[in-house]
């Protein structure tokens, strides 16, 4: 990997899940399941209904939270809570990862729509925590996921980002979106998921990779 533009970024801008990790240790599916399970209790409903209410608002609303706190006034805090209660013996520490963001210029930053807590919690587990200089999850958010442009403006002022000399990276390529439009290179992480894939040829990212750690040590010269 050559590309000048990206050894001078100033700004790397990462999302958490599936990107930073494999998509391969199914952390996800463990979220994916608490989410239904927390549907079911909260709205007094069968897991069939709740699986099709939760997909539902993921497709609607961005995230199954914002579609549960528009359509029944959730308090977001004790959902948010619940999911995240996963077990991360999955992710292993990636010591090439640690290594090539290491070399590369630029501060680095998470973009989540999970919370600051279990993002704290992954990067720690990964063993690359100490690379990011912040975390923009979804209480900054005000709860309003990716891909609203609004929240993209707000975490770029947060951490004083110049768009034009930064990089995003993700794994679900429409929140790549927003970024490219404000001028950022877009890297997509592709993981082989259809609800990930919607509008690829569309948005159509500057960079792709199946392997997040190895694409970083070749932009870093490892």
């Amino acid at each position: 990997m050559t590309d000048e533009k990206l050894k001078n970024s100033t700004s790397w801008v990462f999302d958490l899940d599936n990107t930073l990790y494999p998509a391969g240790a199914n952390l996800f599916d463990q979220i994916d399941k608490r989410m239904c399970s927390f549907i079911a209790d909260y709205l007094d409903i069968d897991h069939a209904e709740a699986y099709r209410t939760q997909k539902r608002y993921f497709r609607e609303h961005g995230t199954t939270l914002r579609g549960l706190m528009d359509h029944h006034d959730m308090d977001p805090a004790p959902y948010l809570d619940y999911v995240h209660d996963v077990d991360l013996g999955p992710i292993m520490p990636d010591l090439r990862m640690d290594q090539a963001l290491g070399r590369l210029t630029g501060r680095k930053f998470v973009f989540t729509n999970a919370t600051l807590e279990y993002a704290e919690r992954v990067l720690e587990r990964i063993s690359i925590k100490h690379h990011f200089a912040g975390i923009f999850d979804i209480v900054a958010a005000s709860y309003v996921p990716k891909p609203a442009p609004v929240i993209y403006e707000k975490m770029v002022s947060r951490f004083e980002i110049e768009p034009e000399g930064a990089v995003m990276v993700e794994d679900i390529v429409r929140n790549l979106g927003p970024a490219a439009d404000m001028g950022m290179t877009t890297v997509w992480v592709e993981t082989g998921r259809p609800w990930a894939e919607a509008d690829a040829e569309i948005l159509k990212p500057h960079h792709r990779t199946d392997d997040l750690s190895r694409w970083l040590a070749e932009v870093a010269g490892i």
